[in-house]
């Protein structure tokens, strides 16, 4: 059982794959970084030839794809709903680490997943605003942007953590030193 799991949420291009990985740069030691989707783009990239990389990243290759996907796992979400979170956790051997990081949370299924099965839970919503959003190459596309995977957490409230990234690399920082310090204090925590 991890001693600290942190839950992140965000619209497209709110940075919050920016967070998370300048976050895990600085705790590798202690912590694990857990993609939801990896399991998803995994299969895709095996049954399809894909790039299994490009998949992950942030380019324009994965929102070829990016329909297709979706459709596929709601499929297998509605006959599992934590199918991808136990995938996702297997993939990256995450028991081995007291701190998970979860950096891509959509649907309140995956939430609730999280809760039912772990305790010492920080959820954390990464914010943009949509102007941000577009200089960082979003753009509103429907079928998607108007779907589940990205609306399904909207109306939620009670993120323990909020991060507003409307800035710089810079400007996240203290962000980043908060996270960091109860990542290590929750890591030395036995």
């Amino acid at each position: 059982m991890p001693n600290l799991i942190l839950l992140f949420s965000g619209k497209r291009k709110s940075g919050k794959d920016t967070v998370t990985d300048l976050l895990f740069d600085s705790v590798k030691e202690e912590a694990v970084l857990i993609k939801v989707s990896a399991p998803i783009k995994s299969y895709f990239s095996k049954v399809k030839g894909l790039d299994y990389d490009q998949l992950m990243g942030t380019s324009s290759y994965k929102e070829q794809y990016r329909l297709e996907m979706i459709k596929w796992s709601e499929q297998v979400r509605k006959s599992d709903y934590g199918y991808f979170c136990r995938a996702a956790i297997e993939m990256t051997c995450a028991e081995k680490k007291p701190v998970w990081i979860v950096s891509d949370m959509r649907r309140r299924t995956d939430l609730q997943w999280f809760r039912d099965n772990y305790k010492h839970i920080i959820t954390v919503r990464v914010c943009s605003s949509e102007g941000q959003r577009i200089k960082r190459g979003w753009v509103f596309t429907p079928g998607i942007d108007d779907q589940e995977t990205e609306c399904n957490l909207d109306s939620v409230q009670d993120w323990d953590i909020i991060i507003e990234n409307n800035g710089s690399l810079d400007d996240l920082q203290p962000d980043i030193k908060r996270l960091t310090e109860i990542i290590r204090k929750a890591a030395a925590t036995i």
